[in-house]
C-alpha cells in the first residue's frame, strides 16, 4: 500500500497529517493511542461533549501532559472542524444525526471525512458519499471496523477475477437476543450490573452489539459500498465454522445463503448454545469461487480448502482491532486521496423492528433500547412498507400500536418533519432509486 512511505515524505517535508477527532470515546481512544508511534500523523483538536474526558482519555491511552497541551480540546465540533489547520475529520460518536451533520459541515469545508459512525453512513451515507465527490474530498468508512475490512476483502476478491459469493462477520447469535433490552443486557454476556458498571461499559451500546442491531448496520454499510445485497428476510446468523466456509456458505440446496452475492453474519454458537468449531466471532471472511478449470486446479496445488467441487474457497482474517487500524484510513484519504470503503448505492437498509407489542403513546428509546432492534432489509422492500431506519428511532412517540417483530413504519410515529437528520434521509432516498 506504501501509505507509510508517503507518510515519511509528508513528515519529512515538515507537512504532518492532521486530525480533528470528534468524540473521544473506545474508538477515539485507540485511534489516540497509535498517535504517539506514528511520526507524520498529529492530532490537531478534539472535539468532545466533554472536554475532561476527552483529556482522560488522552492520559487513559499513554499521552503525556505535554502532547496533551498541544492538542486543543473543545466541546465545538463544528468550529473545530472550521479549523485551518485540520485536513482529516474523525467522526467517532456512533450518534446518527450529530454523525450527517458533522459530515457535511467537514465537506462544506474541504475536509476529508473518516466516518466511524456507521449508524449515520447506513442512514444516509450514499448521499454523503455523493456530495464528498463533488467537494473533491473523500468520504471514507473507517478502517479497523469491520464493514471496512470486509470491504478490502471483496474488492481483493474482484481484483484478482474471483467472482465473490458472499461476505461478512462472525458474531454470537442467539434468536432471543433480538428481545434483550439495557435490563437484561449482562446476563448474556455473563457479567453482573456491577461488573459492568466498573468496567465503564454502556448498557445500551453493548445491547445494540448482542440484539442484531449493530451487524444489520454493518452489512448494510457493506451491501451499500460493495453492491453485495441483503437476503430478503433479513440475517439468518447460520452457525459456520472457518474450516466449512466455502461448503456452507453457498445458496440453494448446496449451502447457506438465499443468493449469490450476498452479505451474512455467521454464529459463533449453534442454536442450543454450544461453541461452534474453529468460530469467526471477531473476525471477518469472503467467499469466492474460481472462475475457470484452471483457476481450480490452481486451488488444489496451493493447498486451497475449497467445497467439495474444488472452486468454491473462502479467506478469512480472525480478528480485527477497530481504532488500533483506524491510520490506515486517515492516510489513505489524506495520502492516496483514496477512501478505505465508501457507499456506492441505496441496497441496504436497517428498519426499526419491535421488541415487543408496542403501544401508542410510548417513546422510542433508539438503537440498542428497549423498544426497537434494527433488521437489515433490502432497501427496496424497506421503503416499499415505509421502514422507520434505526438511526432516527430514538425520542419519537409512536402513534399506533406494533405488534411485536413488526417493522415500525414513518406512519407508526410523530416525526419532525423539519428535523435536519429526517429531511437529509429523505433527500437521500430520493436521489438514490433502491438497487
Amino acid at each position: 500500500m506504501n501509505l507509510f512511505r508517503l507518510l515519511q515524505k509528508r513528515a519529512a517535508a515538515g507537512r504532518p497529517v492532521r486530525v480533528g477527532l470528534i468524540g473521544a470515546g473506545k474508538f477515539g481512544s485507540m485511534f489516540l493511542s497509535q498517535v504517539p508511534t506514528t511520526p507524520g500523523l498529529e492530532v490537531a483538536a478534539i472535539a468532545d461533549l466533554s472536554p475532561d474526558r476527552a483529556r482522560a482519555a488522552c492520559r487513559g491511552v499513554g499521552w503525556d501532559e505535554a502532547r496533551i497541551a498541544s492538542v486543543r480540546i473543545t466541546d465545538d465540533a463544528m468550529g473545530m472542524i472550521a479549523s485551518a489547520d485540520v485536513e482529516v475529520v474523525v467522526e467517532a460518536t456512533g450518534h446518527a444525526p450529530a454523525g450527517i451533520a458533522h459530515a457535511r459541515k467537514a465537506i462544506r469545508e474541504g475536509r476529508h471525512i473518516v466516518m466511524v459512525n456507521v449508524e449515520a453512513d447506513v442512514l444516509a451515507g450514499p448521499l454523503l458519499a455523493r456530495e464528498a465527490e463533488a467537494a473533491g474530498v473523500v468520504y471514507s468508512l473507517a478502517y479497523g471496523d469491520q464493514p471496512a475490512l470486509i470491504c478490502e476483502m471483496i474488492d481483493w476478491a474482484r481484483s484478482c477475477g474471483f467472482p465473490v459469493i458472499a461476505a461478512g462477520k462472525g458474531t454470537k447469535y442467539m434468536p432471543e437476543y433480538h428481545a434483550s433490552t439495557p435490563d437484561t443486557v449482562w446476563a448474556h454476556y455473563g457479567l453482573t450490573p456491577e461488573q459492568a458498571r466498573l468496567g465503564g461499559m454502556n448498557p445500551q451500546m453493548f445491547n445494540s452489539f448482542l440484539d442484531g442491531t449493530k451487524s444489520g448496520i454493518e452489512m448494510a454499510a457493506v451491501a451499500n459500498a460493495s453492491g453485495l445485497t441483503p437476503p430478503p428476510d433479513g440475517l439468518a446468523f447460520p452457525p459456520v465454522g472457518t474450516h466449512e466456509m466455502a461448503s456452507m456458505l453457498r445458496p440453494g440446496n448446496a449451502g447457506v445463503l438465499h443468493h449469490a452475492g450476498q452479505v451474512e453474519v455467521i454464529s459463533s454458537v449453534h442454536r442450543d448454545g454450544s461453541q461452534v468449531t474453529n468460530d469467526l466471532r471477531w473476525g471477518v471472511y469472503v467467499v469466492f469461487e474460481a472462475p475457470n478449470e484452471y483457476a481450480a486446479r490452481c486451488f488444489q496445488e496451493y493447498g486451497v480448502v475449497t467445497d467439495p467441487t474444488g472452486r468454491v474457497t473462502a479467506l478469512y482474517r480472525p480478528f480485527h482491532l477497530i481504532g488500533l487500524e483506524l491510520n490506515v484510513s486517515v492516510l489513505s484519504a489524506a495520502l492516496r486521496g483514496e477512501p478505505t470503503g465508501a457507499p456506492t448505492g441505496f441496497r441496504g437498509d436497517v428498519v426499526s423492528t419491535a421488541k415487543r407489542d408496542l403501544r401508542a403513546g410510548e417513546m422510542l428509546d433508539g438503537e440498542g433500547g428497549a423498544c426497537v432492534w434494527g433488521k437489515l432489509m433490502a432497501a427496496a422492500d424497506s421503503l416499499r412498507v415505509g421502514g422507520l431506519p434505526i438511526g432516527l428511532a430514538n425520542r419519537v412517540t409512536l402513534i399506533r400500536d406494533v405488534t411485536k417483530g413488526q417493522p415500525v413504519t414513518w406512519d407508526d410515529v410523530r416525526i419532525d418533519p423539519s428535523d435536519e437528520a429526517y429531511t437529509y434521509r429523505r433527500a437521500m432516498e430520493a436521489a438514490f432509486p433502491a438497487a
